[in-house]
């Protein structure tokens, strides 16, 4: 190969690095069930750029979010709706969401919406982003995108009837 092709060469290889390893730091990601609701695509295509403090990232699945480095929440939409549970469910800015502190000894939580189908869920390094600061973000997007089911969140008292009067 002469001197001006290899260095033509080289020069090409070197101008794909960057391309390359921009590719390195997408997130690898499995997409929901209903990850092709119309829906998901209104909410994925507004994410904010930041939550947290947390720079938004790359994801290589339909439907799905990703911010920090190393990466403090995902996000998926797409799930089913999901049925009552006994869960903490908390409302914030108009949107009910599921707390599944499971892994709380991990940093971890789970936040999904509740009474919205397509459902969202979002895990979060509780060390790294606020689930306040996450719901903050993406509730004025389920609120607006994703249809209500009816279904809220309830207390005990809500579940359990008043006492009766006696005669």
């Amino acid at each position: 190969m002469p001197r001006s092709s290899r260095t033509l060469a080289l020069l090409a290889a070197l101008a794909l690095i960057p391309g390359l390893a921009a590719c390195s730091t997408t997130v690898a990601m499995q997409p929901a069930k209903l990850a092709n609701d119309p829906a998901c695509a209104e909410v994925v295509s507004r994410l904010p750029a930041t939550i947290s403090g947390q720079d938004r990232r790359w994801t290589d699945a339909q439907s799905t979010g990703a911010w920090g480095s190393p990466t403090a929440i995902l996000m998926t939409c797409g799930l089913e709706a999901p049925a009552p549970t006994t869960l903490p469910c908390r409302t914030f800015d108009g949107v009910d969401w599921i707390v599944d502190e499971s892994q709380a000894a991990e940093n971890r939580y789970t936040l999904t919406t509740f009474g919205r189908q397509p459902a969202i869920q979002v895990f979060l390094d509780y060390d790294l982003a606020s689930s306040g600061d996450v719901a903050q973000a993406l509730g004025p997007l389920i609120r607006s995108y994703l249809p209500s089911t009816g279904a809220a969140c309830t207390t005990a008292s809500d579940a359990t009837p008043a006492p009766s009067a006696t005669p």
